[in-house]
């Protein structure tokens, strides 16, 4: 690396080394010597301190004026509070990821790995933002939710005598009909009577419609099989037709049958002239 030997009390300074840098792309960063074009320029080593102290009255300022308007707080609580905020489970491990991630925000800022720009701010603006929305309006949206559920349990212990006077009412009143006993125990037994026939009406009922049933499965049996029987004769008389038309067709047949005719005949003559 080229060393930087600075003389801050006549504002000279020397460089082993000064590299030409290509323009930069997009807007120049005001914290980035490079985007100058040069990697040494003198003073460049108090531009960051000197942003720093001119930004150190305003904040001591808000500080003042925050201070003024808001009691102070316990430090003993505060840090306490603070210390609960960082992650981790011990103190140990706290303290540990506390100093790896401010050495390792220093690593960065000094090698400018991490560069302080307009984001840091933006996003330092919105972390005070929600701190604050957090910080005061946290104890107003609690004031307003345990009043929320004040009200709520209000309704339901209303709701709640009501409903037990209801019941309490509904009894006095279940206790003047103190005669009604004897009546249901009537009832019961009628009831019951009533169940057992209704009960034996509705096996009758069900054997009658079983019984139906059974008849015209029977029925359509029968019919069933008087409607086969009959294509089977059909079928059978079809086949026997068709069979002797078939042979008829057949003029051995035809001879066959001539000749069976014309000797049946001469039996049936010369049994006659006897």
């Amino acid at each position: 690396m080229a060393s930087r030997l600075v003389r801050s009390a006549v504002g000279t300074f020397s460089c082993s080394r000064v590299e030409l840098l290509p323009p930069p792309i997009g807007p120049l960063n005001p914290f980035r010597l490079a985007d100058l074009g040069l990697s040494c320029i003198p003073g460049a080593p108090l531009l960051r301190p000197a942003l720093a102290r001119r930004a150190l009255p305003t904040a001591s300022a808000a500080a003042v004026r925050f201070n003024s308007s808001v009691p102070a707080e316990d430090p003993k609580k505060k840090a306490q509070s603070i210390i609960d905020a960082l992650p981790g489970n011990s103190l140990v491990s706290k303290s540990a990821i506390l100093s790896t991630t401010a050495a390792l925000s220093a690593y960065a800022i000094s090698n400018e790995y991490y560069v302080m720009n307009e984001e840091t701010v933006v996003a330092f603006c919105l972390l005070a933002v929600w701190t604050g929305l957090i910080k005061y309006g946290g104890p107003m949206y609690k004031e307003w939710a345990e009043s929320q559920n004040d009200k709520i349990k209000n309704i339901l212990n209303s709701a709640r005598a009501d409903h037990t006077e209801a019941v309490k009412t509904r009894i006095e009143d279940v206790k003047q009909m103190g005669g009604v006993v004897d009546i249901t125990k009537t009832l019961f037994e009628v009831s019951k009577e009533t169940a057992k026939l209704e009960a034996e009406a509705y096996e009758l009922e069900q054997k009658t419609a079983l019984a139906a049933e059974a008849k015209a499965v029977l029925e359509s049996w029968v019919r069933y099989e008087g409607q086969v029987k009959q294509r089977q004769q059909k079928e059978l008389a079809a086949a026997v037709i068709a069979k002797v038309q078939k042979e008829l067709e057949n003029p051995k047949v035809l001879q066959q049958i001539l000749q069976q005719s014309v000797a049946d005949i001469e039996k049936i003559v010369s049994s006659k002239a006897q």
